[in-house]
């Protein structure tokens, strides 16, 4: 049996390997070229052309591009409603934003447990924690796969409630032959470098709802409009604007839109290869009693962001730092997503306490991201599945 790197022994690869990174071609170069030579660098006509591209895509009928992810989520809350004294459900397994946009509308973060095979959100727990103050709930499509979506919907309705589907991780992906942001009242979309295509930073919120829609514009850009039949009062000139809602600069720069724009031409090609690694390393892994292969829905037809290595701590003599740190001295460097957002300190002054989710805190203790991304040679997935087979196999009970 082969030592670990960690052991003393050699390393599986010579040079290292990241968890996640971008893929820029001459296409996305010169897309960005283009608009830094044109006119227009912010509030020009590639934000529409992208929201254009965003909805033949998606099938949403409108789409609202913004700076970032977290962005989405806060313009989704507010369109939504969401005030001082609600509550919004959401799962603790994601980044900080699913809840933070919550807070950043007074509202207080209600988390459920997750699905202990999917480690998404589960709707029975939705259904047991909905009360009187339950405004919205933010369902996260956690490493890509979709949230349950029929279950989570028919609860909505019957509460009068807003879905907003954290799609941070989703484009790409189907549920029921459906695109993931044609199907919740709102879906929020994260271009983060990491994510399946990216613009640097950037985000956007999908809807059908031409009500959230315009409340989604307004808040996006200072709740500024020049809309003459939104307004209080007879615009004085062609210049006039007025403020009707409190919102933010959220907005997204051309140059950004030219280079998503660029990049969801390669949507296609980029899911295929994604799809393609996460084969290789489930059947890798499944003939590894040490390692538990996360488990998809049927309706879920899956892009993966994040592919997700679960330990079985009771067949391995280490616990997960020690796998983390065994897998960086081969050469491949992961990450773990997430930390239950309620462990965090600022939660912690807020009230929330550990043991809120047991399935998701035990997830946590066993989780680790693996490299995952379009550029990965084949060779590049050979070693990561051998140094997980090493380090497996070596400290096996």
């Amino acid at each position: 049996m082969d030592k670990p790197a960690i052991c003393g022994g050699d390393p599986v690869r010579d040079t290292k390997i990241f968890y996640g990174h971008q893929y820029i071609d001459e296409a996305d170069i010169q897309a960005v070229v283009d608009v830094l030579k044109s006119d227009y660098l912010t509030c020009g006509p590639k934000i529409t052309e992208l929201e254009e591209k965003l909805c033949r895509i998606t099938g949403a009928a409108y789409a609202v591009v913004c700076s970032n992810g977290t962005a989405a989520l806060h313009m989704a809350c507010q369109a939504a409603g969401v005030k001082a004294g609600d509550e919004v459900i959401t799962t603790p397994i994601t980044f900080a934003a699913s809840a933070n946009c919550a807070l950043y509308c007074g509202a207080r973060p209600v988390f459920a447990d997750v699905n202990e095979e999917t480690y998404n959100i589960d709707p029975e727990q939705v259904k047991a924690l909905t009360s009187k103050k339950t405004k919205a709930v933010v369902a996260v499509d956690f490493t890509g796969q979709s949230v349950e979506l029929a279950p989570l919907l028919a609860h909505c309705r019957a509460n009068n409630l807003v879905l907003i589907e954290d799609g941070a991780h989703v484009i790409g992906t189907r549920y029921k032959g459906k695109c993931n942001g044609s199907i919740a009242d709102m879906t929020t979309l994260s271009f983060h470098p990491v994510k399946t295509v990216t613009s640097g930073e950037g985000g956007a919120v999908l809807t059908n709802s031409e009500t959230f829609y315009r409340k989604l514009l307004l808040y996006r850009a200072h709740g500024i409009t020049r809309d003459p039949e939104q307004m209080a009062h007879e615009p004085d000139g062609s210049w006039y604007y007025e403020q009707t809602a409190l919102g933010m600069n959220y907005r997204m720069t051309d140059m950004q839109a030219a280079l998503l724009i660029s990049q969801l031409d390669k949507l296609p090609m980029f899911s295929a290869r994604r799809k393609e690694i996460v084969k290789a390393y489930d059947e890798a892994f499944s003939g590894l009693p040490q390692i538990i292969v996360q488990k998809e829905i049927p309706e879920s037809d899956t892009t993966r962001h994040l592919y997700i290595l679960r330990l079985d701590r009771e067949k391995l003599r280490i616990g997960r730092k020690q796998f983390f740190e065994a897998l960086e001295a081969e050469n491949v460097c992961c990450n773990v997503h997430y930390i239950p957002t309620y462990y965090f300190p600022y939660y912690e002054k807020l009230g929330y306490a550990r043991g809120l989710c047991p399935k998701a805190e035990k997830l946590y203790e066993e989780i680790i991201s693996l490299p995952l991304y379009y550029a990965m040679s084949n060779q590049d997935v050979r070693d990561v599945i051998n140094a997980v087979t090493k380090i497996a196999e070596y400290y096996k009970r």
